[in-house]
């Protein structure tokens, strides 16, 4: 997968803008300053934002394209991140050490999912937040972006059962309109999750 993000972010455009993702932005607003990690953050808009708004900021990413670009966001926004090129089986952070996990548009294979997903919630601390934002199935009709292998669209119920220990806030399926650079553009499927360590 390295290979395929490498190829995403060559160019020196930000693939899905520099601005964060709207509800990853809405959500952290409305939480006290601590530390977030966010897997798969790829060229960091997310985690610039999180850190320009005094969040200490733990992010990783496979991609080597995707790190340097996210260094230069943050060296051009006067913040620093602690970012790391790793893959989401192997990645590794000491256990309730989060406020927050986001995962935005976090899309991976099933064997690769659902044990990043139940490791980040061993990474929040009892009370922290999962945020997440993701294409839903039904997005496969729609050419705005994503996986176009089924499998890695994600459903409430799987998203239920990855993330068992957490108190569900709420699980919404909704059609919105995507400005997030050119390859998150126009209609959308999606699901936004939040949840909150028991």
């Amino acid at each position: 997968m390295s290979e395929y993000w490498n190829k995403r972010y060559v160019d020196s455009d930000y693939a899905y803008g520099e601005e964060p993702n709207v509800f990853f932005a809405e959500q952290l607003n409305s939480l006290k300053a601590g530390t977030i990690i966010l897997p798969c953050d790829g060229e960091g808009r997310n985690g610039v934002f999180a850190a320009k708004s005094g969040w200490n900021v733990y992010a990783f990413d496979s991609s080597e394209k995707g790190k340097t670009k996210a260094m230069k966001l943050a060296e051009k926004s006067g913040v620093e991140i602690n970012y790391i090129i790793e893959d989401a089986v192997s990645v590794s952070y000491a256990n309730d050490s989060a406020d927050v996990v986001a995962l935005i548009y976090a899309h991976l294979p099933p064997d690769v999912r659902k044990p990043l997903h139940q490791q980040s919630v061993a990474w929040l601390k009892p009370g922290g937040r999962l945020i997440l934002e993701a294409f839903n199935p039904t997005q496969l009709h729609n050419s705005s972006g994503g996986p176009k292998d089924i499998g890695m669209l994600y459903t409430e119920k799987m998203l239920r059962e990855d993330f068992k220990g957490l108190r569900i806030e709420f699980a919404e399926l909704l059609q919105t309109s995507l400005n997030e650079g050119k390859y998150h553009e126009g209609k959308a499927d999606i699901i936004r999750f939040a949840g909150v360590k028991i």
